[in-house]
């Protein structure tokens, strides 16, 4: 018995999806672009037909709203912006807001180097007290020293024992006084300085000009450059016989204690 003859798929049939023909590249590149555009468009690729020199991976065009606003705002340009009222108002504004600026800057600075000044200076004179205090303990060494005659220092040795161990203790007093920024002034045979000095007597001395110092009673002492106490000195005075040195205020003369160079 003959088989029945099965019937050939004709060409173009259904069946051609069953055997799908291989899309060539630039075929697949077609499609894909035109589903690319599709969907930007929100479209079904059929009904959407891109116009020529369409790129579908182009920026999105701001919407119309917002270009219509961009065109009412001013340029950047300084020749395009109006020289008006209001401008002028704003600028003088301004001006005084940084004028008020550099004013805070300014003292907030100076408040910073008051505060840092007067750091510096309790720092430096917070044992001024405590420094004058002392004093008078090496005042009474000095005393002590000069109190002993020297003929009997020189007739026992004991004695000239003692007087070295009291000339010992004084340097070593001297010498923690430096090292806190504790100076001595002994101005002896130099010129009357009001500054540092002060008078307890006057006296003409032949030989020396007037405004030197002759005898230093009490010595003088300075904190840091500052004078804590004066010298308590006497001073020659003018007799008629001689000028004083150039520059030398004359403590017997009004005004003469007056520093004028401070």
């Amino acid at each position: 018995m003959n088989k029945p003859e099965q019937a050939k798929p004709e060409k173009g049939s259904d069946n051609e999806e069953d055997n799908p023909r291989e899309e060539s590249l630039a075929e697949r590149s077609a499609r894909l672009e035109a589903e690319a555009a599709a969907m930007y468009e929100k479209k079904k690729p059929e009904d959407f037909t891109p116009p020529e020199g369409y790129d579908p991976l182009a920026p999105e065009p701001l919407p119309e709203e917002i270009t219509q606003a961009m065109e009412g705002l001013p340029n950047n340009n300084a020749e395009d912006v109006p020289n008006n009222a209001a401008t002028a108002a704003l600028q003088e504004q301004l001006d005084a807001a940084k004028d008020q600026l550099a004013r805070a800057l300014a003292e907030a600075e100076n408040t910073r180097r008051r505060a840092q000044k007067e750091r510096e200076d309790a720092s430096k004179f917070a044992i001024s007290k405590f420094a004058k205090d002392l004093l008078e303990c090496a005042d009474n060494m000095r005393r002590a020293i000069e109190a002993f005659p020297h003929d009997l220092a020189e007739a026992e040795p004991r004695i000239q024992n003692m007087i070295d161990g009291i000339e010992a203790t004084e340097r070593s007093l001297l010498r923690t006084f430096e090292k806190n920024g504790i100076t001595k002034l002994d101005p002896l045979d130099e010129p009357f300085d009001p500054n540092f000095h002060e008078v307890m007597f006057e006296t003409p001395v032949a030989g020396k000009p007037a405004g030197i110092v002759m005898q230093v009673m009490e010595p003088g002492y300075l904190l840091n450059d500052r004078l804590i106490r004066p010298a308590r000195v006497g001073v020659t005075k003018n007799d008629g016989g001689g000028e004083p040195p150039a520059g030398t205020p004359d403590p017997s003369t009004p005004g003469g204690q007056v520093d004028t160079e401070a």
